[in-house]
């Protein structure tokens, strides 16, 4: 996958620099700090459990170059993948602190000029999007294949001929489909890629029709770790953090 060797390549200078602090593989997401003090958090997405671990080895990465775990981007398995996606996020933690706050996701629907109007895909279920596109009347079409939602061929007939805007969850970084969802998207689709594990570092983006990154920089890092440790997913973690974005250069 490009997008795996573009992260990879992105950070690979600064994961030979830095150790990992500490790695919390929690049941809702996984948090990596690293000794520079960068946090990062990743959806923990498993694959299917069929004993006790949840992977098939065990390596401590805690006081160990942050390259050792970057290079597990490019694993098949997906908890590992997530806990390369959370460094990932907290060696770009600075740059992402730095970014303009999105709060209530105004910047989404100014960039795109959602409306009634417009047609939405969304991949992943993010119920205040859903509850507020159904309460403005906003056609959509979800595809989750964790609630068992959609039909992939269905839905992709869907981008190609009919969706305005597509909501593509990061999560999709973890299980490999981010490229082939967005092969899919038709000449007047746009993209943002959305989600607490969203890597804002456009850069690694740049192959792909994606117009805006949408994701969450952690402030209070000692609670959200703590939410992490309990199993917490987003409507916890997201009072933690703040809602950052990026338009992305070549979408104009």
């Amino acid at each position: 996958m490009v997008l795996n060797k573009k992260l990879f390549d992105l950070f690979a200078h600064k994961a030979n620099q830095v150790m990992v602090e500490c790695l919390c593989i929690g049941l809702g997401y996984t948090s990596v700090i690293t000794e520079d003090g960068g946090m990062g958090v990743a959806y923990t997405l498993p694959d299917k459990k069929i004993s006790c671990s949840i992977m098939d080895d065990h390596y401590d990465f805690e006081g160990k170059p942050a390259i050792q775990l970057l290079e597990w981007i490019n694993q098949s398995d997906s908890v590992k993948r997530s806990a390369a996606l959370a460094l990932i996020n907290a060696l770009n933690y600075d740059h992402a602190f730095s970014l303009p706050e999105d709060r209530g996701n105004t910047a989404l629907f100014e960039r795109f000029s959602i409306d009634q109007g417009t047609k939405v895909a969304m991949t992943g279920f993010f119920p205040p999007l859903v509850k507020l596109f159904q309460k403005k009347n906003i056609p959509l079409e979800i595809i989750d294949a964790g609630r068992g939602i959609g039909n992939k061929k269905d839905f992709y007939n869907k981008l190609k001929t009919w969706a305005d805007v597509l909501i593509l969850s990061s999560t999709s970084i973890l299980n490999n489909t981010t490229e082939e969802i967005l092969n899919n998207v038709g000449p007047r689709g746009k993209t943002v890629m959305l989600g607490p594990s969203t890597p804002m570092v456009p850069e690694a983006f740049d192959h792909l029709p994606v117009h805006m990154l949408a994701g969450t920089v952690m402030l209070d890092k000692k609670n959200a770790l703590k939410a992490v440790r309990h199993g917490a997913g987003t409507p916890i973690l997201k009072k933690y953090g703040r809602k950052i974005c990026i338009k992305m250069k070549f979408a104009g």
